[in-house]
């Protein structure tokens, strides 16, 4: 997965590979090897270059509150450039909703067939004891759900898909 952050108005791009708690997060190129445990309730637990570090994550519109020791930071998550030139150039081909992190689905409200707008919600996923509902990327028709209520998935798995 490939995002565009903004780390207290510093832009990064960031692409984070892996699975299963083990991942490598590269931020600008520089990649760096992270393992993730959830530890109750907003909080996590990372491991980051042998250092160790809890932390708490607050969703918040277009991003996350992000609290390391005594440092808080603002996390805006923007469109990857790939996203953005596919949105100028307009829906060309099928849009895949795909999971943002590893949690479990609580809720799904999409079914193949069913006319989509864009930015109505298609799945709830709960994360890090907090729901997020994930949305239609686009005006469509959803050709695809390949999950069910209550299962769990990993970051970049395919969700949805709308035509």
């Amino acid at each position: 997965m490939i995002l565009d952050a903004a780390v207290d108005g510093q832009a990064h791009r960031v692409e984070v590979t892996g699975g299963k708690g083990r991942y490598t997060v590269a931020i600008d190129g520089r990649p760096l090897e992270v393992d993730w445990r959830e530890a109750g309730g907003p909080f996590v637990s990372l491991l980051v270059g042998g250092r160790s570090h809890h932390v708490a994550l607050e969703p918040r519109p277009g991003g996350y509150r992000v609290l390391v020791e005594s440092h808080d930071f603002a996390v805006d998550l923007l469109e990857t450039t790939l996203d953005a030139a596919v949105a100028r150039r307009g829906p060309t081909g099928p849009a895949r909703l795909v999971a943002p992190m590893p949690g479990r689905i609580v809720r799904v409200s999409a079914e193949p067939g069913q006319e989509v707008e864009a930015g109505q919600g298609l799945v709830v996923m709960e994360a890090m004891k907090m729901e997020n509902e994930l949305r239609a990327p686009r005006a469509g028709r959803v050709a695809e759900v390949h999950v069910r209520e209550w299962q769990t998935v990993e970051t970049g798995a395919l969700l949805v898909v709308v035509e």
